[in-house]
């Protein structure tokens, strides 16, 4: 998958005047690129607002992050679940419309989730670090902010909104980047979990090395079509690998009912991330109770 991280933006200069030239190639090719270029706008505007000395500063108070890994290891449900709370995505919308974080939260807490996921994405997701910050007051359960992480700045505002453990994107990172970025999670003592979406990014995932939580989403994130085959595959495929380097695998999107955990497990996986089919349903902790216990 390939994402550019900026538009490209070609340039004329007349006489003491530059000019943006439009062109077909300044227009994002899918809404992954879309959601990338927009971020990092965001995040420059963040910047402006709450500068990073003040960030690292509110953070030198806060109570030590919760272990996140060990949660999904020691639970006595299989597959371990991440329970994400999503109000909307780019694909369906607003999926939740009595959005009350810190309710859902304690709702997953009730029904057996060992995790919890929180969408920090404003524009596309309708998320925001309010939201973690609300659900993190709720509930003593590890928390991953789930955002479009590009750069240190975000990963410092997730943590002082009290997340144990930050999401990183293969298809959107170089090998520099994800190296980089996990040594300022490690820093912080923020779990990584880092995301594939198929065989190339997982590939260079393990050649890297030193990532014990890695995510196999079911969805291309450029048709937002789901497929749990991918997860089956990607499992078998480098099966050896990830049990040489000891990784946890956690299987993302498209899990709807026990059959599907049910798969996760045969093939490898040891959490799932679910979301949609959690948020869409009336009494939530009664929904994951069925989910798990199928």
């Amino acid at each position: 998958m390939k994402i550019r991280r900026r538009p490209p933006n070609p340039k004329v200069q007349v006489a003491n005047l530059e000019y943006a030239i439009p062109h077909e190639d300044s227009r994002a090719r899918n809404i992954l690129e879309e959601i990338i270029w927009a971020k990092d706008r965001e995040v420059e505007i963040a910047r402006q607002r709450v500068s990073l000395e003040t960030l690292k500063e509110k953070i030198s108070s806060l109570p030590s992050t919760k272990d996140f890994k060990k949660s999904l290891e020691d639970c006595n449900v299989k597959p371990a679940v991440i329970a994400e709370v999503k109000k909307a995505s780019p694909s369906r919308g607003v999926i939740r419309e009595k959005f009350k974080p810190s309710l859902i939260a304690k709702e997953y807490l009730e029904g057996g989730a060992s995790c919890i996921s929180v969408l920090t994405d404003k524009k596309f997701f309708q998320g925001g670090f309010e939201v973690l910050v609300e659900v993190r007051a709720a509930v003593d359960l590890p928390i991953l902010c789930k955002d479009f992480i590009l750069s240190p700045y975000q990963i410092y505002q997730a943590r002082a909104a009290g997340a144990d453990a930050i999401l990183l994107i293969a298809g959107i990172l170089s090998d520099q980047d994800l190296i980089y970025l996990r040594k300022i999670a490690a820093n912080l003592s923020l779990a990584v979990l880092v995301e594939v979406h198929d065989s190339k990014e997982l590939k260079r995932v393990l050649s890297i090395g030193g990532f014990s939580l890695i995510g196999i989403n079911n969805r291309d994130l450029t048709s937002f079509e789901t497929d749990l085959r991918n997860t089956e595959v990607l499992c078998k495929a480098f099966s050896k690998e990830i049990d040489d380097q000891n990784i946890l695998i956690v299987s993302e999107s498209g899990l709807f009912d026990r059959k599907d955990l049910d798969r996760v497990v045969y093939s490898g996986g040891k959490a799932v991330l679910v979301g949609e089919s959690l948020m869409r349903q009336e009494n939530i902790t009664k929904g994951l109770k069925l989910l798990i216990g199928g």
